[in-house]
């Protein structure tokens, strides 16, 4: 076996694979090749670089011009990268970012930080942990079918001047629109925000999609979501006036909704 001079990780692709997956390789024709791959174990509840160090993950530091399609050329890691990172905005020079090894395409739900499996209720439940960033699908029999990454309101807004903190509570869906839906809001004083596929669940805030989710709250207060993930709870998941939306609760059992729904008009959020 050729034994390759030590390099740094954000450097050397090919040692990134060796190192991270756990495999025996070997140089031919200057091709680093894999001749063993070892799948991660579960690890639920990480998130971004608290993967590095663990078994079938690798963390690299972004080098300038890179991006998503660069760190990782397969759809299916790519996507689990990015689910992992909590971000679909590229990533930026300098930030360190957690992917799965060449090869290694763990199973998402394995991954989820929440529990496959909660008490049954009468609805559905779509579960918004802020602290995790991340929402999660439940069934009416309690189990997880789906999860993703999430962005929640900021601290604070300059262009409002108050905080925009995504309220926690439960509540029930009462309205949504498809792939046209925009914000009557944002921007201030013009509305029109892009929020796909809106799920509006208290006054004028809605679980949307949006291509910026940036792995930190960002948003005036409404829930950002994958686009792609926003579409498969409208299309496949969320019923007007039964799915239940608990933010930062409890999972083991019930609960009642803490709001009623409001007039259609009152809508409008970025």
């Amino acid at each position: 076996m050729i034994t390759e001079p030590p390099v740094r990780e954000e450097t050397a692709p090919h040692a990134r694979v060796a190192r991270a997956s756990g495999c025996r390789c070997r140089l031919v024709t200057g091709i680093l090749t894999l001749a063993v791959l070892v799948l991660p174990p579960a690890v639920p509840g990480l998130v971004g670089t608290d993967y590095c160090g663990r078994e079938g993950f690798i963390c690299v530091k972004v080098q300038r011009g890179e991006r998503w399609e660069t760190l990782v050329s397969d759809p299916a890691r790519r996507d689990i990268a990015r689910r992992i990172n909590r971000m679909n905005v590229q990533p930026h020079a300098g930030q360190r970012v957690a992917l799965p090894a060449e090869g290694v395409v763990p199973d998402l739900l394995e991954l989820a930080p929440f529990p496959k499996a909660i008490a049954p209720a009468d609805a559905n439940r779509l579960a918004i942990d802020q602290s995790e960033l991340a929402w999660g699908a439940y069934n009416a029999a309690g189990r997880l079918l789906r999860w993703g990454p999430m962005s929640g309101g900021k601290a604070w807004c300059q262009d409002t001047g108050h905080s925009c903190r995504t309220r926690p509570g439960c509540f029930t869906l009462y309205q949504m629109q498809g792939a046209n839906c925009v914000s009557k809001k944002f921007p201030i004083g013009r509305g029109g925000a892009k929020m796909p596929y809106c799920m509006f669940y208290s006054g004028g805030y809605a679980i949307h999609g949006s291509y910026s989710v940036p792995g930190r709250h960002a948003s005036h207060g409404c829930v950002r979501i994958f686009v792609e993930d926003a579409r498969w709870l409208y299309r496949e998941f969320v019923t007007v006036g039964k799915t239940q939306v608990w933010i930062d609760q409890p999972l083991a059992g019930g609960g009642q909704p803490t709001d009623t729904p409001p007039a259609p008009d009152e809508c409008g959020c970025e």
